[in-house]
């Protein structure tokens, strides 16, 4: 087959997966925009070729490595009252929220801020009148294992795009969406609601504080670095990766273009640090 032939098959292919991924984002209320413009050539071309990487680039990787790992996740005790948990899904933003009894790694299922907003509108605005049990969704649980092509497969068939993920012995070890595996192809989902890289604060001098839990892949995705994750999945772990140790809070380290600063710890745990870029993407110093 030809150059242009082959060019011309992948063309056809990145398209057809484009119409896919819009039509299902639209079916799960994942946003797009409704406004359409057309892209210059290059910039198709660079879009194709970014989408195609993203596709091939899947079948390196399983759900542990993209999904919200669990010290990141927002839980909701499901036995605190009904006007606690309206409280807490208000602040946190989220549409579903996993909801545990006993002990976090419990989870009974799944609240989704719809159900509890219409259950409140039901019985006139008493929150003590709502039965929390009631309007629970059965949580689906994928194992951290599964390929994440399979998993999107089974996103699709399920018509879902939320899960619980668990390690082999069934513990809990974090949650993953189906923006989650496609961002991975296409690049960043923003919505109005997002910030630049959830727990990652941007300073003026132009360094950043990173919680210590946020995963590689979303630091390198949102600001365009090239961290390596195949080792580790967090930015704590890559500092301990790298360090061979478990660096002290003040201790500096430098290495992949970046300097990183541990600024706090909870006993043995990092829990967040500063990331100063050494050079900038362009090439330029880094300011300070």
């Amino acid at each position: 087959m030809s150059v242009r032939s082959l060019v011309a098959v992948l063309d056809s292919v990145l398209e057809a997966i484009g119409r896919a991924l819009t039509a299902t984002l639209r079916m799960l209320g994942i946003g797009t925009s409704n406004k359409q413009t057309v892209p210059a050539p290059h910039d198709a071309i660079k879009t194709n070729r970014d989408m195609l990487g993203g596709i091939l680039g899947l079948q390196d990787l399983a759900v542990s490595d993209v999904m919200v790992h669990r010290t990141r996740m927002t839980l909701i005790d499901g036995s605190d009252n009904p006007a606690e948990i309206i409280a807490k899904v208000l602040k946190s933003g989220h549409t579903r929220i996993p909801v545990w009894k006993g002990k976090p790694d419990n989870i009974i299922g799944v609240l989704h801020a719809k159900n509890l907003f219409a259950a409140l509108q039901e019985h006139g605005g008493d929150a003590s009148a709502i039965e929390i049990g009631g309007i629970l969704s059965p949580p689906w649980f994928v194992p951290d294992s599964r390929a994440l092509p399979d998993q999107l497969n089974a996103f699709l068939r399920r018509r879902t795009h939320f899960a619980i993920v668990v390690d082999e012995y069934g513990e809990l070890q974090g949650l993953i969406t189906l923006e989650d595996i496609i961002e991975e192809i296409v690049g960043d989902i923003k919505d109005e609601h997002d910030a630049v890289a959830t727990g990652v604060r941007r300073k003026p001098d132009g360094s950043f504080i990173v919680d210590a839990g946020v995963p590689v892949r979303d630091l390198n995705r949102s600001f365009h670095w090239k961290l390596p994750d195949e080792e580790a999945t967090t930015l704590a772990g890559l500092v301990i990766h790298e360090a061979r140790m478990i660096p002290d809070v003040g201790q500096t380290f430098n290495f992949h273009g970046f300097q990183f600063e541990v600024t706090k710890k909870r006993k043995h745990q990092i829990t967040s640090i500063k990331v100063t870029p050494l050079k900038r993407v362009d090439g330029e110093p880094a300011p300070g």
